[in-house]
């Protein structure tokens, strides 16, 4: 995965949330996303679909070359919802602790999410067979999950909070310590959804560990 097929990624996201999208298709997409996951991609036939949205399945295809184009608008419309609010940090905070956490939390809120999980086994589920699917939900998930997060700690590190060598690097690092063993975990149906409150224990040991590593203080 290239940085230009991750700018692309992220300027498609961009645009389609800069854009009006009609009524029509974002009928289509939620119909579509309640027939996906109740039936998975291989199950959901555009019929379902077309009776979930309340059209046509002729209208659909005005919008949708196929099923495949259709769960592709899908995970980027999902990506780009949640990237939407995910890494925005009120600029009054000082303490990059508290930045930290609240950006683990709000991370971790999401990502155990159960429609998430669900979206994520699908992806996984059909990446071989369309893996144009796959590279979609990575470079506008976790690849642009992780862009944004660099560019914030940056900022951090221009204010004296963060020593970093490549802040990209290290908003992968963060990220995936936040996670730990949960979303593993309700991926392969091992664990409950974690609490808020095991999500914060978590996400604070996450925040200690990396400010341990990438912090100034002491």
């Amino acid at each position: 995965m290239t940085t230009t097929d991750l700018d692309t990624v992220a300027a498609g996201a961009g645009t389609a949330r800069s854009e009006p999208e009609s009524a029509k298709r974002r009928d289509i997409i939620d119909g579509a996303r309640r027939v996906f996951f109740d039936k998975g991609f291989d199950g959901a036939s555009m019929d379902e679909v077309a009776k979930a949205a309340g059209v046509s399945k002729a209208t659909i295809y005005v919008y949708f070359g196929g099923k495949e184009e259709l769960f592709e608008a899908l995970v980027r419309n999902d990506r780009a919802r949640s990237a939407e609010h995910l890494f925005e940090v009120d600029p009054s905070i000082d303490d990059v602790a508290e930045v930290l956490r609240r950006i683990g939390i709000s991370f971790m809120t999401m990502m155990v999410q159960p429609d998430h999980i669900r979206l994520i086994r699908m992806v996984i589920g059909v990446a071989e067979k369309f893996p144009r699917i796959g590279q979609i939900f990575f470079l506008a998930g976790p690849c642009h999950g992780g862009k944004r997060l660099g560019e914030l700690l940056r900022q951090q590190a221009e204010l004296g909070r963060l020593k970093l060598d490549d802040e990209l690097e290290a908003a992968h690092l963060f990220l995936n310590m936040c996670q730990s063993n949960h979303v593993k975990g309700l991926l392969f149906g091992n664990t409950a959804t974690p609490t808020q409150e095991q999500i914060e224990e978590t996400v604070n040991r996450a925040v200690r560990a990396f400010l341990a590593f990438y912090g100034t203080k002491g």
